[in-house]
C-alpha cells in the first residue's frame, strides 16, 4: 500500500484542503464574498447561515464533545503509532491528512464560540461576520499550507527511500 506514490492520494489531499478552505464553518466562502459585494439579501443570508452552522457546531461540541475527543484521540494516536513507529505507509498518509484536519476542527469550534454571542438578533452585522469568517479561513489555509508542505516533504522522502532501498 504505497500511498505516497499514488496519484489518487495527492488528488485526495488537494481536494480535502480545497474543500476545507472553501467551506468555512459550513458556509461557502463565495457566499462571504458575495455578501461583501452586495449588501441586502445576500448579507442577511450569510448571517442566517452562519448562525445556523455555529449553533449546530456548538451543539455537537457541547453534547458529544467529550466522546468525540476520546474517539478521535484514540484513532489519531493509533494512526500515528502505526504509521511512524511501525512504518505502515497507509497509516502515515492518513495521519498526515487527519491530524491537521483535527486541528482545523478545534479552530472551527473556537471560532464558533467567539461568533456565537454576536449572532444573536441585534448582534454583529454581515460585515463583521464576513471578517470573522475570512480570518478563520486564513487560519485554515495556513494549517492546510503547512500540512501540504509537510506531507509533500515526507512523501518525497518516502518515495526516494523506497526507490533506493528496494
Amino acid at each position: 500500500m504505497r500511498s505516497f506514490s499514488s496519484l489518487w492520494y495527492w488528488i485526495a489531499l488537494a481536494v480535502t484542503w480545497s474543500t476545507t478552505s472553501h467551506w468555512v464553518l459550513g458556509v461557502p466562502f463565495d457566499m462571504v464574498s458575495r455578501a461583501r459585494r452586495h449588501a441586502g439579501p445576500g448579507a442577511d443570508e450569510l448571517v442566517t447561515l452562519t448562525r445556523i452552522n455555529v449553533a449546530r457546531l456548538l451543539l455537537i461540541g457541547r453534547e458529544a464533545g467529550l466522546a468525540l475527543t476520546l474517539v478521535a484521540s484514540c484513532l489519531l494516536s493509533l494512526l500515528v503509532v502505526l504509521g511512524f513507529v511501525y512504518h505502515f505507509e497507509f497509516a502515515q498518509a492518513a495521519a498526515l491528512i487527519l491530524v491537521p484536519l483535527s486541528l482545523v476542527g478545534l479552530l472551527s469550534l473556537r471560532a464558533a464560540e467567539r461568533l456565537e454571542p454576536g449572532l444573536q438578533p441585534g448582534g454583529l452585522d454581515a460585515e463583521a461576520v464576513a471578517q470573522a469568517l475570512t480570518r478563520h479561513r486564513f487560519r485554515v489555509q495556513l494549517v492546510g499550507l503547512m500540512a501540504i508542505s509537510v506531507t509533500a516533504l515526507w512523501g518525497m522522502f518516502q518515495n526516494l527511500s523506497h526507490y533506493y532501498v528496494g
